[in-house]
This record gives structure tokens, sequence and C-alpha cells, in this order.
């Protein structure tokens, strides 16, 4: 397990992964903790700077989230982002008011003072910053002075240089403050003196010493998809392990086309791990046979992986630990403090494994993001076109055709979600779009082909742009791709006559139609 450098502690703010995201971008560790965490348990991460992240309360809420004032006698560098630095400000003595002027959106702070989080810049610099407060720190605690004021925030950014106590009413770490890294870089190098040298391949090193020493005999099992966490987790395990690793593929009748063939050619013969395929096709479709719910769906397709997993498991003797491709996304999802990690939607993973087969579980990329797990990829030489491959969903092409499904129409949706992922790749957006795909709708619309009439069924084609999916934007791809991807599927793809665009974001739609 890393110990952060710097340790952020969740107030609920929808900001508080990009935070985490900014600081480990200058090569600084830092990790995510609810508020709620004891003090003794911060003390056990022993980290170098701790940083208070914003949040959606009032500091005058009843039950409001707080944080163990201890946190301020621990003689470490804090920094306050938004409802962070009015609860210092509040914890310490200070006075917070609600704002007679809100301010969400872009606003200006001019700097009144070179020093500490404001170091790298000259007073009377004037800052694009990005607000969203409702109250505002009206005193200040003692011994802190002001360092940057805005029209309607006398005390936008605050500092105790003495004790290295920082706070901003702004959020330097999204995008429409300009120069809000810098801020960052000025509390983690110039405040708290770190040295900046951590970086995902430096940690293959240590994440193979620590699967080896936490498996020292015995099997080890892995669920491999294909998909960049697991064949990332897959091949670092492999370094630590080398033949006592078994990985299980499991066909369910479910993926895009090529995919089996792709995991074969890539983990058996490539990097010649264990690879067992499991072609359970036939039963996933019996199982889904008539099933129109989404989320009977996705439950069905998790209970019959979990039986068909179990059982070809059961195969392999002596197997104590499993490995799974939890990335750090999931596990902060799992101690957000009632931030924006709500569950949208249930998943199926292999999340029920280990209790019912009385595994232990292995996650050697759960302290990650998915651009970090590439980088550790590409440290340990996994294919770009694994690495780069878009997300796909654990129950497949199940959500995308819309209704119940049957082999006829997965072989409609491969298709045509062939012809997508082929144009996207000769565009040269396939690694600029998140993710690029067809959904086979439950409409039948008229048409006319060949002097015919017709009557087919409608696709649709979703491409959305997101930096860790929790957030996207539909994609603007060129009329011209949109143009041959449509004229492509209607005359290559019989049963489709109709091709729709999904120009939504998410929020307030989601990535996936079901």
């Amino acid at each position: 397990m890393l110990r952060p450098a710097v340790l952020i502690l969740d107030f609920g703010s929808q900001y508080t992964m990009l935070i985490a995201r900014r600081i480990r971008e200058l090569g600084v560790y830092s990790e995510i903790l609810p508020c709620t965490t004891s003090l003794e348990a911060i003390k056990a991460r022993a980290p170098r700077a701790v940083v208070l992240s914003g949040g959606p309360a009032s500091v005058f809420d009843p039950g409001s989230p707080s944080v163990d004032p201890g946190v301020f006698a621990l003689g470490l560098p804090v920094l306050g982002i938004c409802y962070g630095e009015q609860l210092m400000a509040h914890l310490l003595g200070g006075k917070v008011e609600p704002a007679t002027d809100r301010e969400y959106g872009p606003a200006k702070v001019t700097v009144e003072a070179r020093e500490g989080i404001f170091n790298r810049f000259g007073p009377g610099d004037v800052l694009d910053v990005w607000m969203s407060h409702g109250d505002r720190v009206e005193s200040l605690p003692e011994g802190f002075k002001v360092l940057g004021t805005s029209a309607s925030s006398p005390f936008a950014a605050i500092g105790h240089t003495g004790r290295q106590f920082y706070g901003v009413q702004f959020h330097p770490e999204v995008a429409h403050t300009a120069r809000g890294q810098a801020i960052l870089a000025a509390f983690v190098f110039d405040v708290a003196g770190l040295a900046g040298d951590w970086s995902p391949s430096s940690f293959v090193t240590d994440a193979v010493t620590a699967i080896g020493e936490a498996v020292p005999q015995g099997r080890v099992l892995c669920a491999l998809s294909g998909g960049v966490d697991s064949s990332v987790a897959a091949v670092l395990a492999h370094r630590a392990l080398g033949e006592r690793l078994t990985c299980i593929f499991v066909d369910n009748g479910l993926l895009r086309r090529g995919e089996r063939e792709q995991v074969e050619r890539v983990f058996r013969n490539h990097f010649k791990l264990d690879l067992r395929v499991v072609d359970a096709r036939a039963r996933f479709l019996t199982a889904l046979g008539g099933v129109s719910d989404p989320e009977q769906k996705r439950k069905i397709i998790g209970r019959v992986f979990i039986e068909v997993f179990e059982e070809e498991a059961q195969r392999v003797e002596g197997v104590t630990h499993l490995v799974q491709g939890t990335l750090y996304p999931d596990v902060i999802e799992s101690v957000s403090f009632k931030g924006p990690s709500a569950v949208i939607k249930s998943h199926h993973n292999v999340g029920g494994l280990p209790e019912r087969m009385k595994l232990t579980l292995i996650e050697p990329l759960r302290e990650l993001f998915k651009d970090e797990v590439r980088s550790v990829g590409e440290a340990i030489g996994v294919p770009r076109q694994v690495l780069w491959r878009q997300p796909f969903p654990g129950p497949g092409l199940a959500i995308r055709v819309l209704g119940a499904l049957d082999d006829e129409a997965l072989d409609v949706l491969r298709a045509a979600d062939s012809i997508v992922d082929q144009e996207v790749r000769a565009a040269g957006l396939y690694e600029s779009v998140w993710q690029a795909f067809a959904v086979l709708l439950p409409v039948r619309t008229v048409g006319v082909m060949g002097d015919e009439r017709t009557y087919e069924r409608v696709c649709a084609i979703r491409a959305v742009s997101s930096s860790d999916g929790m957030t996207a934007d539909w994609s603007r791809l060129p009329h011209e791709l949109l143009a041959t991807i449509s004229s492509r599927i209607i005359n290559e793809v019989r049963g489709i006559n109709r091709v729709v665009y999904d120009i939504s974001s998410k929020p307030p739609a989601t990535i996936e139609w079901e």
C-alpha cells in the first residue's frame, strides 16, 4: 500500500477526484479519504500535507460535515478549498456567514501578497478562477492574513504562513481556473516541500513485489475481460507469480466482433499466460431470453458469470487468491462522503466471487486512475491496442440491444458496431474519443431501399468525450464521418434502415442507454 504524500479529506464536492488527479499530475502521490476519517487513521497514513475539499453543505447546516480539529495540530500544511476554507476558518475561530452576493461560475481574484500558495504570482496579478459558493469567510482566525480578493469575496484567498494553513474560496483544481495548477504546485512544492518524484511507472516494481509477498505460494485466478484494467492487472500479476497465475475468460455471447480472438492472441500467444477460455454463449442467452428490463439483464449476467467462473475455477487446484482490476474511482465511490458517487446503475463484476469462493482479493490497481493504469501498462509492455481499447460495459452488448435480445439482434448490432469502430479509427479519432459505439433500438421505421418499401430497425450512434467517464459530453464528430457511418450501416447491415446520432451529455443522460 502506497503512503499518500498528500491526503485529501472529502466533504462531498463533485471536484474532489480532480484534486487528487491534479496533484498526481505534479508527480506527488495523493489519496482521498472521507472527512469522517478518524484522527488516528489519518496519522496512520503518515501524510506530508492535507487538503480539505469543497462540498455542497453550509457550515451552519445541522449535521454539516466536519473534520477532527486535531488535524490542525498535526504540524502539517493544510489547504482548504471552498467549503474547506470556510470550515477551517470556522473551526479556528474565524467567522463565516451566508454571502450577500453568491458567486457561481467565472470570477477574478486579485493577488494581494506573494506568499505561500501565491508564491508563484506577484501582487496585483489578476487570476481567472471558478467560484461555487453560497457562504463566505467574514473575519479571519488569529494569525491569518488576506492573500487574494475578489469583487464578492474579501477573503478569496487566506493564509497563516507560520502554521502553513491556507484557504481559497475558489476551485484551483478545475480547468476553468486558468492557473490553478500553479497554486497547487506552490502548495505541494513550496509550502509542503515535496519532491514530485512519483509516477505510475515507478509503481510497477512496488506492485510486483507486493503481489509476490501477498501470495508466496498457491495459485491465483484472474477474471480476464480483455479490457484495460483486467489486462494490466493480469500482466502485473503474471510478472509476480509466473505459472502460478491462471486467467479465465468467459465468452458470454455479448462481446464485440473479434473480441475473443484478440484476447486469445494477446494473452495466450504474446504473454504466454495460462488462459482458459470458457464458451458460455448459449448459457447466457438462454438465461436472458425474453428479458427486456435492463436491471434484470445486469443481474442475470452477473449471476450466470459467477456460476460459470466458479465452475471453471473448481477445475484449478490450490487457488487461494483472485486478481481484480479495481481502479481508484471505484474505491472513491465506496468511501466518498455524500459526493457525486451515488449509484447510477448496478454493475456486474466479479465482486461476488471472493465471498462465495472464499478467496482473498488482490487489487494491484486500486490506487490508480485510468490514465495512470495506461502508463503502467506501457511500462510492462501491454500492447497499445489493448491499453487504448475504449471502455466496454460489463454486461456487454446486452445493454446496447434495447429490450429483449436474441442471436439475430446481437449479430445486427455487432455488424453496425464494427462499422462505427472501423470508421472512427480510420478518421484518427479512436483514442481522442472516450467511447463510440452503436445501439440497436426497439423501434422500426419505414424506409425505401431499391424502390421497395422497408420496415426495419433503427440504430443510434453514441460518441462521447470524457476524462474518466464520470461526466461526459457528446462528441462533435465530423458530419462527413457520420455520413459515412450511416451510409455503410444502412447499406451493409441487413435489418437497419435508419441511423440517428445521440447528442446527450452526462449528466443528465448516462453514457450507456440502459
